[in-house]
């Protein structure tokens, strides 16, 4: 006989709604930034529920928080989580929903089956999203799995010129400590996420698992012209770097329409210098988010990419420059666990399909120390890093039964 994973869906509506207070933006956005009080304040609660849960609870040398389970016997450990900072703003569930999902899984393990065989944890990962520093995405997960640089956290700068070791410092962090953050004892890393995508709505389903994940590139590329009043130059002797930039943002994002799925381009920040209506600008920045789930492919068109800027900024004489702020591969998810989740939603009962990420994840990371795998949730709308995003709670809740039953067959 199958056995089921009992759920309680007001413990997941109540934690959902309580975790969004923190950096509340409006009526359902949120904005939890690394380093902030919001964001401290998040990491604070997860920690006190856990506690609660019965958990072992701490916080590592980034900001991590960890809570584990301990198991009867020796050896690595099976670790859920995923990330509670946000987009500026973002919605309630990009990330957090994946450490509430863990957090509630090894409760209810806890309580329905006592203590397991090997040991489990719930990670919460802190800068996932990059939103307050525009290079240092999966700055938690980096951290464990000892891929921060030596000279990152002195040189890493937001968009106010705060460096990332006094933001670490601002919440009693000790930049210097970094290394010790770094894990060589996790064999298994499942994370939970919402799809942030329409493709599980369209197929009238409520979850899925993932089978890989897209390589990535972002760029910075700024532009650079002359400031001078916008109405005593003429239009022939300006040098205005917004027309050559605008030029090049069409460009990029015309070229990956015409390639087709599962291509992307997306260019969603912009920065004018002096930024100001009656000022031609001195300088264009923008950033260039490149994906393809195949590592020749991504290349390719990164490569095209790259002739463009450069053909349009010979072509209006302007000063081009471009540097790479964040570039991760392909990765695969282990088989063997895409199999034993499908098989973990069957015994549920709960209907899923298997597909690939259009996002990058921390289950990327951690792919460098661990066997991982995902389990992707129902997006309302296919909405995500935006207020208006929403995940039903029966989806939530199925999502974290496929969970807690996945992380069952591994640990009891």
């Amino acid at each position: 006989m199958a056995v089921q994973v009992a759920i309680d869906h007001e413990l997941v509506e109540r934690m959902i709604h309580d975790l969004a207070r923190y950096g509340a933006w409006g009526e359902t956005g949120v904005v939890r930034k690394v380093y902030t009080p919001e964001w401290a304040g998040a990491q604070q609660q997860v920690m006190r529920w856990a506690e609660e849960a019965g958990l072992h609870t701490w916080q590592d040398a980034v900001g991590n928080v960890w809570a584990r389970l301990q198991g009867r016997e020796d050896g690595p450990s099976i670790v859920t989580g995923s990330h509670i900072d946000s987009q500026a703003p973002g919605g309630r569930f990009d990330g957090a929903l994946g450490v509430i999902a863990g957090l509630v899984a090894l409760r209810t393990l806890r309580e329905q089956f006592g203590t397991p065989r090997r040991t489990l944890e719930l990670v919460s990962f802190c800068e996932e999203e990059s939103s307050r520093f525009p290079a240092t995405n999966f700055w938690g997960s980096r951290a464990v799995t000892g891929l921060i640089g030596p000279e990152e956290p002195e040189t890493l700068r937001d968009y106010d010129g705060v460096t990332i070791a006094d933001a670490m410092r601002a919440v009693g962090l000790d930049p210097g400590r970094i290394p010790q953050a770094a894990r060589d004892d996790i064999e298994v890393f499942i994370e939970l996420h919402v799809e942030q995508g329409p493709i599980l709505e369209q197929q009238g389903l409520p979850i899925a698992v993932v089978t890989g994940f897209p390589g990535i590139r972002h760029y910075l590329v700024e532009v650079r012209g002359r400031a001078d009043h916008a109405g005593a130059m003429p239009m022939d002797l300006r040098q205005d770097p917004m027309l050559a930039a605008a030029e090049m943002i069409s460009a990029v994002i015309a070229r990956a329409r015409e390639i087709g799925r599962p291509a992307v381009t997306t260019v969603g920040r912009v920065l004018v210098q002096p930024n100001f209506p009656a000022i031609i600008p001195e300088k264009v920045s923008f950033t260039i988010d490149v994906r393809h789930p195949d590592s020749a492919r991504l290349a390719d068109l990164c490569a095209a990419h790259e002739q463009t800027l450069r053909t349009i900024a010979s072509r209006h004489g302007r000063a081009t420059s471009w540097q790479i702020t964040t570039s991760h591969p392909p990765c695969s998810s282990d088989p063997e666990l895409v199999r034993l989740l499908v098989e973990a939603a069957a015994e549920q009962g709960i209907p899923a399909t298997t597909m690939p990420s259009g996002a990058v994840h921390d289950a990327q990371r951690m792919a460098h120390i661990a066997r991982v795998a995902m389990v992707f949730v129902r997006s309302v709308g296919g909405r995500s890093h935006t207020p208006a995003e929403f995940t039903t709670t029966d989806d939530a809740v199925a999502g974290i039964r496929v969970l807690a039953a996945g992380l069952r067959r591994l640990a009891y």
